[in-house]
């Protein structure tokens, strides 16, 4: 599995957890579909969700007029999964990742949702 598709399939497997309720395994099953899973998957859903509080305080002091239960639930996922990555993830170049963050926000959001995910992004590596 390419890191581009182990990023949709940790999104999708994320939002299962946060909007249905699913159980982890459960909605890693969901998300593969039959497909064989990827250490990298695996790593952005397991570590967003062992980092949640600190990656949502983080996300908190980075939203500018804005309160993270108040984003939408793609946007919310992936500035989590992004956030994880950015922080704990240290192979991988800050611009890689807001650029596929961007990418899947375009993607299973919209246009708008894009701006959002960069600008929040970017507040988070200034700050760092």
């Amino acid at each position: 599995m390419k890191r581009h598709e182990a990023r949709e399939k940790a999104i999708q497997t994320l939002f299962q957890i946060e909007v249905s309720k699913l159980e982890v395994d459960e909605a890693i099953e969901f998300a593969l579909d039959g497909e064989e899973s990827d250490p990298f998957y695996e790593q952005l859903v397991t570590g967003t969700l062992e980092h949640i509080e600190d990656i949502d305080t983080l996300l908190v002091e980075n939203l500018k007029n804005w309160r993270l239960d108040r984003l939408g639930n793609v946007e919310r996922t992936i500035l989590r999964m992004a956030t994880f990555e950015l922080l704990y993830v240290e192979t991988i170049p800050e611009n890689v990742t807001i650029n596929e963050a961007v990418e899947l926000a375009k993607s299973f959001g919209d246009e708008e949702a894009g701006k959002l995910v960069n600008g929040v992004l970017g507040n988070i590596i200034k700050e760092d």
